[in-house]
């Protein structure tokens, strides 16, 4: 038989403090102060060994540990630690781990903390699981939670990211509530105003993507009645020769105006995407005067 590695011998003698009967003197809760100990070393053990699931279950095994022992703080880092270990690979299994630091956390009011790994989740629902419902969900709650501690800037962002999925999935009602919320938000600031045409240039596409020229329309007047320098933006003009060749059913033109667009203000993925949706509507159906 193979020799145990230092982990897997940390992790045996972990699991025997767990399952033992306290003595006549100890209580159980430091029997499972001293097993957290033991598998929180053997979690490092597998980290130095790059050997991240096993080490993710090690602290998941610490956590629970410390939630009998009921060491609340302690339990939330531990499966924090097992989060960290899990993302190395096991994106569902580090989604369910950060879970459990939430739980720990909000009931602690730790509200902060709790947004910033909700938002976490967010990004491996987004980046590693392609789940844009999931994320968009996640993104909301974090924005939540962010904004009722005060870190507008931080919730406003996670709105931001919020929206953008929304507009992914289609649902651009509530992608143009959540950029008109986010601009709102931006325009009391001198440091967050500049970005405030950005966002009414995303919620107007969305108008647009629906093929709702009336909307859009009638957004553009509200914008530029909130800030008047907006009318003069690249992005206002550019919203309104869209919505021109749009009623036009001019194809050309539309494709014309986005070229032109680009060649000084490059266009993102999100943008790409959401104008090669409106030049299929105009396509679908030219003229709509």
């Amino acid at each position: 038989m193979p020799a145990k590695s230092p982990a897997e011998q940390l992790i045996e003698k972990a699991d025997k403090k767990a399952s033992s009967s306290g003595g006549w003197f100890s209580s159980s809760s430091s029997k499972y102060e001293e097993a957290g100990d033991l598998y929180q070393q053997a979690a490092n053990a597998y980290k130095i060994d790059k050997m991240f699931k096993e080490a993710g279950d090690a602290h998941a095994r610490e956590a629970e540990c410390r939630e009998k022992s009921s060491e609340s703080n302690e339990a939330a880092q531990a499966w924090w630690n097992a989060a960290k270990a899990y993302k190395r690979g096991f994106p569902e299994l580090a989604v369910q781990a950060l879970s459990q630091t939430i739980t720990h956390l909000t009931k602690q009011g730790r509200f902060r903390q709790a947004a910033d790994r909700e938002k976490e989740i967010g990004q491996i629902y987004l980046q590693e699981m392609s789940d844009l419902r999931k994320a968009c969900d996640s993104f909301e709650r974090a924005a939540e939670w962010y904004a009722q501690e005060d870190a507008t800037a931080t919730a406003n962002a996670c709105y931001k990211d919020a929206a953008d999925l929304h507009a992914d999935l289609e649902e651009y009602p509530q992608a143009i509530a959540r950029y008109e919320q986010v601009a709102n938000g931006s325009l009391s600031s001198a440091l967050t105003k500049y970005s405030v045409k950005e966002y009414w240039l995303r919620a107007s596409l969305c108008a647009l993507a629906m093929a709702d020229t009336v909307t859009a329309k009638r957004n553009m007047t509200k914008y530029s009645s909130l800030d008047t320098t907006f009318s003069s933006t690249r992005e206002a003009k550019f919203i309104n020769v869209l919505i021109d060749v749009i009623e036009a059913g001019d194809v050309e033109g539309f494709t014309g105006a986005v070229f032109e667009f680009d060649q000084v203000t490059k266009l993102d993925n999100w943008k790409t995407n959401i104008l090669l949706k409106v030049k299929r509507g105009i396509q679908d159906e030219p003229g709509l005067t």
